[in-house]
């Protein structure tokens, strides 16, 4: 049977907080969270966009219950203030939605000096984790899902000596670096809630070929080259509604059957229904590990359930 928004249980009482729901599938995923009940917590950069997706939430979904907070992933300290604004309001959180990205940018760094897509797509969001986890593992049973792409396919285990790619760096390498981390993430943070015996669940989630404004911003900030406009052209063109392509990661983090360690992705790989995807790229012991020694290295965070 399809997993539709008709599928989704009821949300009244649980706390979800969704990175980059200001737009795209961030926004598809908040409105449909908010719709089912959920208080749903929508921490995003850009304060006149998040303040349009806002008002755009109350008008679809009149009931919605909704907190704004500010959060620049791009930057530790902007991430720690969002934590701590966060956990000063709410002892649960029972969804964390790692969905804000950037794509296939030109070289730059983060406010900390990380490169930018390392920085934004899996750094920035390690940190998040980290900060929430107290109200994470105080839930029932707290979903995490991070948003990976097929992307990841083409992407390397982080290199502990040089992580920010320095002197190797390509948008598209680099694309497909933090999004194979973002893959690597996910799946070693299921084992390290296995390992203390916690009831929270991580999940991974990919939205195959959708239309939102990430290639839009890919093309305007000039990285992706010949490659990004061949994936705006056919985004436009073949690729699903930003509401179809949030579907997997909305599955991942709603649906009663899910467990931790799944992967939610459209049925036909890049476009379809949500279904649960074999890990044809399972994460190595080692990349993993490597991974958790980076991650804890350069932000100075360790990951502790």
């Amino acid at each position: 049977m399809a997993y539709t928004r008709d599928s989704i249980p009821d949300l009244s009482g649980k706390t979800a907080v969704v990175t980059g729901a200001n737009g795209g599938l961030g926004l598809e995923t908040a409105k449909v969270l908010a719709n089912k009940g959920a208080h749903v917590v929508m921490a995003a950069h850009n304060p006149a966009k998040t303040a349009a997706a806002t008002e755009q939430i109350r008008s679809d979904v009149p009931h919605a219950s909704l907190e704004v907070v500010p959060l620049d992933l791009a930057s530790l300290a902007s991430v720690r203030a969002a934590a701590d604004q966060i956990i000063a309001a709410h002892n649960v959180v029972d969804i964390l939605v790692n969905n804000a990205g950037v794509m296939g940018l030109p070289e730059r760094p983060t406010a900390d000096g990380f490169e930018m897509q390392l920085g934004v797509n899996h750094l920035g969001h390690w940190a998040l984790t980290a900060h929430l986890m107290p109200a994470l593992v105080a839930a029932p049973r707290a979903r995490v899902v991070t948003v990976t792409s097929t992307a990841h396919h083409m992407g390397r285990p982080v290199d502990p000596d040089n992580p920010h790619l320095h002197g190797r760096y390509a948008p598209w390498r680099a694309y497909g670096h933090s999004k194979l981390a973002n893959y690597h993430f996910a799946i070693g943070l299921q084992r390290e809630f296995d390992r203390a015996g916690v009831r929270a669940q991580s999940l991974l989630a990919h939205p195959g070929l959708s239309n939102t404004d990430l290639q839009t911003t890919t093309v305007a900030q000039g990285g992706g080259g010949l490659m990004g406009s061949v994936s705006h052209w056919l985004a436009a063109r073949t690729g699903m509604s930003a509401a179809e392509g949030a579907m997997p990661q909305i599955r991942a983090a709603t649906d009663p059957r899910a467990k931790g360690g799944e992967l939610y992705a459209p049925r036909f790989i890049n476009n379809g229904p949500p279904v649960r995807r074999p890990l044809l790229r399972p994460g190595a012991d080692q990349a993993i590990a490597a991974l958790w020694r980076v991650s804890e290295r350069e932000t100075g965070i360790a990951l502790k359930v």
